[in-house]
């Protein structure tokens, strides 16, 4: 059996045996009732998740797969290719904005190349490529099955190394030009919605430029329309080898109880898939941030699902994970370190 199989087997429901005393510690804190609001909701679903209600977050770490697409030669971005090795080598040098907020999180930052475009040299490199980039899915499919099941297994393997080494909460993040064409198709197919709902205009693209990127992802999904079979083939038809590492970190998160914490709108699509390939994957998953990205409200909505914050980013590479983690990080503290009415002699409303 496959390690993706395997891992398919071993997500389990979440047992909901724990709600009631999680919920009655945080009802004896020192506040009124709910009045933490979403934070006490995410310090319970980081609970049941985590099978306790003892919780620790000390130990976090953001993993920033990096790809290339080669339907960039479709001219569906504002920068090239190149800009993938580029600023690869940014966040490997510690000089992204990635770097800075792992940093003031205090979260381990690794990255893992599973289809970069470019020989990559770096001694805090991952190096697990699957091939130079994805094939233009313009023309064709993106990558083979095998190719996708293999970097489905990349992302697995990160999990399960977060596992046997105590990680106690992993994010999302990539690198990859040209990886919002990939993510609106992939949205557009499994959500399904419509192309122009989607697509928004990636790295800064104008007016005539985003009309292009739309008729594009239309071909795209036309081309490939007898390859959507399943999710797994959908992901390798116009997914990117990032996407498909990302949903292998989340399909290994899941299977190892792991909470993880979803990044911008190419998450999103990779956390899309996931739980398409196995539903109970969505309890595990704590969503970050609403993209500035036009179509990532569009998959909240559709998918009936909620982000953490609005701070009207697009970067990517994890940052909206990095700041959600903060405020998770808050919630348990909250939990773990704030006196309860007896221990601090305070009278409630009983």
């Amino acid at each position: 059996m496959r390690k993706l199989e395997k891992t398919l087997l071993n997500i389990q429901p979440i047992n909901y045996e724990l709600k009631k005393e999680i919920q009655n510690h945080l009802n004896s804190l020192t506040k009124p009732v709910g009045s933490l609001g979403k934070l006490e909701k995410i310090a319970m679903k980081f609970c049941l998740i985590t099978d306790t209600a003892k919780p620790v977050l000390k130990k976090k770490r953001i993993v920033l797969f990096a790809g290339d697409h080669g339907v960039t030669e479709e001219g569906i971005s504002a920068f090239p290719k190149e800009v993938t090795v580029q600023m690869v080598y940014n966040i490997l040098d510690g000089g992204a904005a990635i770097n800075v907020l792992a940093r003031h999180i205090s979260s381990e930052l690794s990255v893992v190349d599973v289809g970069v475009d470019g020989k990559l040299e770096h001694l805090a490199l991952i190096d697990k490529k699957i091939k130079r980039g994805t094939d233009n899915i313009a023309n064709g499919t993106a990558m083979t099955l095998n190719e996708a099941t293999k970097a489905l297994e990349v992302g697995i393997e990160q999990a399960e190394k977060a596992k046997a080494e105590h990680i106690d909460i992993l994010a999302t993040g990539e690198m990859g030009i040209g990886n919002t064409t990939s993510a609106s198709a992939l949205f557009a197919q499994l959500l399904p919605c419509n192309v122009e709902d989607i697509t928004g205009r990636g790295t800064g693209i104008d007016d005539e430029q985003l009309q292009h990127k739309i008729s594009i992802i239309k071909k795209i999904l036309e081309v490939n329309k007898n390859n959507f079979v399943s999710p797994l083939q959908t992901l390798a038809a116009i997914g990117g080898l990032e996407i498909a590492g990302i949903t292998g970190l989340i399909l290994g998160a899941a299977a190892n109880r792991i909470p993880i914490v979803i990044d911008g709108f190419i998450s999103s699509a990779a956390a899309l898939v996931a739980c398409k390939m196995n539903p109970l994957v969505e309890n595990y998953l704590f969503y970050s941030h609403l993209s500035a990205e036009k179509g990532h409200k569009t998959f909240y909505d559709l998918f009936k699902v909620e982000p953490t914050i609005n701070l009207q980013m697009r970067l990517g590479e994890g940052t909206g994970a990095a700041l959600t983690i903060y405020l998770i990080e808050a919630a348990i503290k909250i939990y773990n370190e704030m006196a309860t009415f007896e221990s601090a002699g305070v009278s409630n409303n009983d």
